[in-house]
C-alpha cells in the first residue's frame, strides 16, 4: 500500500502547475464539457502511466543491485530540481487535435503531452523503486486525477488558489527525500 499511497501523493503534488494541468484548464475553457475531459484525462493517464510503470518495473528487473538503486536515487534528486521549473501550457497541443470529439481530443492531447513529463518520469522511477506496476499506476493515476479534476471544474481559479511556487517546492522536497532515502537504503544494504 505504500507504493499506492506514495505514488498518489508525489504525483498529485508534482502535477500542480504542471503542463498537463494547464492543458486541463485550456480544454475546460475551450470545450466547457467537464465529464468527457475528465474521462479523456483518466484514459490517457492510465495508458501513459501504465506503460511508464511497466518500463520502470522491467528496467529495475534488468538492471538490479546497489548501482541501479543509486541511479534511481540520483534520478529522484534530479526530479527534485526539475520540479522547481515552472511549466507553460502549449496551446498547439489542443489545436492539433481539432475535428475530434472532446474525449478523443483530451485523450490524445494528454497522452502526447505526458510523454517525457515529470509525472511520467516519476511513475517510471516509482515502479522501479517499488516493483509494483499496478499499484504505482493506480497511485499515479489517482494523483493526476486529484490535481486535474479540480482544475477542469474550477479552471484558472484552481491554480490561483494554491501558491504554485510553494507546491513546486514541496514536490521538489518529496523527490529529494525519496532520492536520498533510496541512496541511503542502497548504501546500508551493502
Amino acid at each position: 500500500m505504500e507504493a499506492l499511497f506514495f505514488s498518489a501523493v508525489v504525483v498529485a503534488i508534482a502535477e500542480i502547475g504542471d503542463k498537463t494541468q494547464l492543458l486541463a484548464i485550456i480544454l475546460a475553457a475551450r470545450f466547457r464539457k467537464p465529464l468527457p475531459i475528465i474521462g479523456g484525462i483518466l484514459a490517457a493517464t492510465i495508458l501513459n502511466h501504465g506503460l511508464a510503470a511497466t518500463a520502470g518495473y522491467f528496467l529495475a528487473r534488468w538492471l538490479s543491485g546497489p548501482v541501479f538503486q543509486y541511479v534511481v536515487g540520483v534520478a529522484f534528486i534530479l526530479m527534485a530540481a526539475w520540479a522547481l521549473v515552472p511549466d507553460k501550457a502549449d496551446d498547439d497541443d489542443v489545436k492539433s487535435t481539432r475535428g475530434f470529439g472532446v474525449f478523443i481530443t483530451t485523450l490524445v492531447a494528454f497522452f502526447l503531452v505526458e510523454i517525457g513529463d515529470k509525472t511520467q518520469v516519476a511513475t517510471t522511477l516509482l515502479a522501479a523503486r517499488y516493483q509494483q506496476i499496478v499499484l504505482v499506476t493506480v497511485g499515479t493515476t489517482a494523483g493526476m486525477m486529484l490535481a486535474n479534476v479540480p482544475a477542469v471544474y474550477l479552471g484558472e481559479a484552481a491554480v490561483k488558489v494554491f501558491p504554485l511556487k510553494a507546491i513546486r517546492t514541496a514536490a521538489a522536497v518529496l523527490f529529494a527525500v525519496m532520492g536520498v532515502w533510496i541512496i541511503a537504503a542502497a548504501a546500508l544494504s551493502r
